[in-house]
């Protein structure tokens, strides 16, 4: 048998090239690894190159199958939900600050939840650490000195991040230094010595946040700031001092709280009264605002009289303003004024979610993923939330002795046993 010659081989070698090119295509595009991308991938894979353009050295036609180009048109419909809700979180921490990082956790004795947890074991562990492994804003006020409050925010961030394991996590903080406030407010307006002490309590707050990635809740029960005596704007002069420094930290996001969707009432004002107290604190400074803090109104609500805020103040010429809502403590939302038991900062707990109510039960998970299934919301609300909401945040503390101190074990326990989520 006469051996091929040189040029005869050379065709041969580049047939069996193109061969081998069109059929990798082929295997290629309808089996490939399932997820139309390769691995560790997001998006959609890029069409494929066709084989007449992979070889220097193709075939005659006779001797190759024609074979169109194979593309991937998107991923495949097992993976399109879990692919499209990806691409919607990543438009999401695009344009929210508090999205698109993990949210710290702080551990320790400052967290009236964080002990009970650390000791208890089994079920009552499990329970207790849905309040206790969840992000939440810590409160700060007048009950920690102007020397000591830097340390005790250091302190804090430092735990938070640390638990996140990321620098970059996300900080959660309640500002409540405001002093006259509540009722007081209402009778006695800030003394010179008691603004200058303010001031210099939120300038040491800000020294200790430098350029930690931060959300701060500034003055919580915001509506106080209107019956200041004789209509004075004093209290609101010194809350709008705080957005101004606050929000000028390069990583800060400032929510003035403006009180909930059931205060102001109408009668109080309303949608009008909680932009005034917004404009009077200082909101052009800040992110936006903060609503149902201490109260237990359903989120439905919420996010109603948030996007109806956000457009009054657009409607005066404060643009681009957004909100969050406290959901720790309406699970089960009621009007404040509809509770009329004692002691409404200390409402019953729900013994089911059959409980006719009203009572206190934990609400949505902190979040800014508005759309999830999971919570049930209606699509009105989760389009207003989404145009309009930063997060859904935990605030609020019911498992908390009127929401302040100190830690009643058996009501957290029946908060998360309750618990929807």
């Amino acid at each position: 048998m006469t051996a091929p010659s040189p040029s005869q081989r050379l065709g041969l070698v580049a047939s069996a090239l193109a061969i081998a090119v069109v059929l990798s295509a082929l295997l290629g595009g309808c089996s490939g690894n399932g997820d139309g991308s390769s691995a560790g991938t997001a998006g959609p894979e890029a069409p494929t190159t066709s084989a007449t353009q992979a070889t220097s050295a193709p075939a005659p036609a006779s001797e190759a199958p024609v074979v169109s180009k194979v593309r991937h048109a998107g991923p495949p419909l097992r993976r399109t939900s879990a692919w499209l809700h990806e691409q919607r979180l990543k438009q999401i921490a695009a344009d929210n600050p508090l999205a698109g990082r993990p949210w710290g956790v702080y551990e320790g004795d400052g967290e009236m939840a964080w002990a009970p947890y650390a000791r208890a074991s089994g079920e009552t562990r499990t329970l207790l650490g849905k309040i206790a492994l969840a992000p939440k804003a810590k409160w700060f006020g007048g009950w920690i000195s102007n020397a000591e409050i830097g340390e005790k925010v250091r302190g804090y961030i430092a735990s938070s991040l640390q638990q996140a394991g990321s620098p970059d996590a996300l900080v959660q903080m309640s500002i409540f230094r405001m002093h006259p406030w509540e009722d007081e407010a209402c009778r006695r307006l800030p003394t010179a010595a008691e603004g200058a002490s303010y001031r210099d309590w939120i300038d040491r707050f800000a020294d200790a946040v430098g350029d930690t990635h931060a959300a701060l809740i500034l003055q919580p029960d915001g509506p106080f700031a209107l019956c200041a005596p004789h209509g004075s704007r004093a209290p609101s002069d010194l809350i709008a001092y705080a957005s101004k420094v606050l929000s000028a930290l390069p990583n800060t996001s400032v929510y003035i709280d403006v009180g909930a969707a059931d205060w102001p009432i109408g009668s109080q004002g309303g949608v009008g009264a909680a932009t005034r107290i917004a404009i009077q604190d200082g909101v052009q400074y800040a992110r936006g605002i903060a609503l149902n803090t201490t109260h237990y109104s359903p989120t439905v609500d919420e996010v109603q009289r948030g996007a109806d805020v956000v457009r009054a103040l657009a409607d005066q010429g404060i643009e681009d303003k957004h909100f969050v809502v406290n959901t720790s403590s309406n699970g089960k939302g009621f009007v404040f004024g509809d509770y009329h038991a004692p002691d409404p900062d200390n409402a019953r707990v729900c013994e089911s979610q059959q409980d006719p109510g009203p009572c206190v039960a934990l609400g949505i998970p902190p979040t800014y993923d508005f759309d999830d299934p999971r919570w049930g919301l209606p699509q009105e609300t989760v389009e207003l939330a989404s145009r309009y909401a930063d997060a859904f945040l935990w605030i609020g503390r019911p498992w908390l002795y009127d929401q302040n101190e100190p830690f009643v074990e058996s009501r957290a326990l029946t908060l998360a046993r309750v618990s929807r989520w």
